[in-house]
């Protein structure tokens, strides 16, 4: 039997926004069209990184997001705005601001798999290319070049610069590691000089245990001769195995910390369940679509509010393999849609509450606010299992009698919860998420 503690009586923190994702809604261009559009805005997702977006003809493709879709030519002048393409990107970002999400914007390239790069070359000047993000963020934060005056926080240089591929090739970062380091201290430190509001970081690693890489690109920032931001750093991670997910977070927290970067935030900007990248595949992909999917999904955001990480960013709400929030063809919602529509509940309540569970495969978080009292719990183990489990929560400061369940035979069913002296006695299948309120 597993025992749950709430108590809503007791504030322990804020909920985090631990329910963002890469990528936003598709909206409907014609009565043929698809859309999630609606879907979308009605689940109060937070924060959208727009990482990868030109992969995807319906935001724009080839011409959306990336520093060399929007500068197409470096050799041309970064001040005189006939230089910039922002038209694609343009609707792209006001699609999802009409969302209700805040974009998180990637400056870089999408990663190229292919045999040729042609955004994740090394810029030629590294100062020249500062000054372009400069002019891209001016467009979207200060409306320069007929352009915005969006609310866009968070700034990040490159994806992966780190990453290596199965075949040995280096699909985001075609330098070395120090050239990386260089071209983020002298983007990072413009940028911070012009910007000093927003939030500058980077550098979406692509493995925690590149320990000689993440130092190096730290004691760099430390070393360089100016001040060089970073607010927050950004790493990655692929597995199903929660309890990996919470080592790693407590690595790059250590690491910051033990560097001297006591205030920058550990965002999670890209993760998904993935039981290995060959013979697993497959099985990964069809989970991600299924209760499965849902309950690891739900797994990572409540262990994750309880760790020191900031931010969570789910890859991806993009139509592609790793999409378990909407249909590939019909962009209806899938189970997982729903586990982050619970979290998001919990979001809106703003006041983390007490909560605890005797058993390391059973996740919970419990929220509040002035009128309002929710409790979220997942049951997921990183070795699938047929199993049940019996759970008696004890609960403080209220009675909760509605419950709404996912698991492989329900999506968002709605039960009525006996509640005896404060105690809820639940059964549930393992990859199961619940939503009590």
């Amino acid at each position: 039997m597993t025992k749950i503690k709430v108590d809503f009586l007791k504030t322990v923190g804020k909920i985090k926004p631990m329910h963002a994702v890469n990528n936003g809604p598709m909206k409907k261009r014609a009565e043929q069209c698809r859309s999630n559009f609606e879907s979308f805005k009605s689940a109060k997702i937070p924060y959208v990184r727009n990482h990868d977006a030109s992969f995807l003809a319906s935001y724009g493709g080839e011409h959306t997001v990336d520093v060399h879709a929007i500068f197409p030519d470096f050799n041309a002048n970064p001040y005189d705005e006939s230089s910039y393409d922002f038209q694609l990107t343009d609707e792209y970002t006001q699609t999802i601001v009409n969302s209700g999400a805040e974009v998180f914007y990637r400056l870089g390239s999408k990663i190229e798999h292919w045999s040729k790069q042609y955004g994740t070359v090394v810029p030629a000047d590294f100062k020249k290319w500062a000054v372009i993000c400069e002019h891209i963020i001016r467009h979207y934060t200060e409306g320069w070049a007929n352009g915005f005056h969006h609310k866009i926080t968070y700034w990040e240089i490159w994806n992966e610069a780190d990453g290596i591929a199965l075949n040995g090739a280096q699909p985001n970062w075609t330098g070395t590691p120090e050239e990386y380091y260089e071209l983020y201290v002298t983007a990072a430190a413009h940028l911070k000089k012009r910007f000093p509001h927003l939030k500058i970081g980077g550098p979406a690693l692509s493995w925690v245990e590149h320990t000689e890489w993440v130092e190096g690109f730290l004691s760099a920032i430390k070393n360089a001769e100016e001040d060089v931001p970073l607010d927050f750093f950004s790493w990655h991670e692929y597995s199903c195995d929660v309890a990996k997910f919470s080592r790693y977070a407590m690595i790059i927290r250590e690491t910051l910390d033990r560097f001297g970067f006591t205030d920058t935030e550990s965002i999670l900007n890209e993760y998904n369940y993935v039981e290995n990248w060959t013979d697993k595949f497959v099985s990964s992909i069809l989970a991600i679509i299924s209760e499965r999917g849902a309950a690891f999904f739900a797994s990572i955001m409540l262990k994750f509010q309880k760790l020191p990480v900031d931010m969570l960013m789910y890859y991806d709400a993009r139509p592609c393999t790793f999409n378990g929030l909407f249909d590939f063809y019909t962009l209806k919602p899938l189970k997982s849609y729903y586990a982050l529509t619970m979290f998001s509940q919990l979001y809106e309540m703003e006041n983390e509450v007490y909560s605890q569970s005797d058993d390391e495969d059973v996740y919970v978080c419990a929220a509040a606010d002035g009128e309002n009292r929710a409790i979220m719990i997942s049951y997921y183990t990183a070795e699938r299992t047929e199993g049940e489990k019996e759970i008696v929560l004890d609960i403080n400061g209220d009675d909760c009698r509605t419950g709404y369940l996912i698991d492989k035979d329900n999506t968002m069913t709605e039960l009525k919860l006996d509640v005896v002296d404060g105690k809820i006695k639940v059964v549930l299948k393992a990859d199961s998420v619940m939503l009590i309120k």
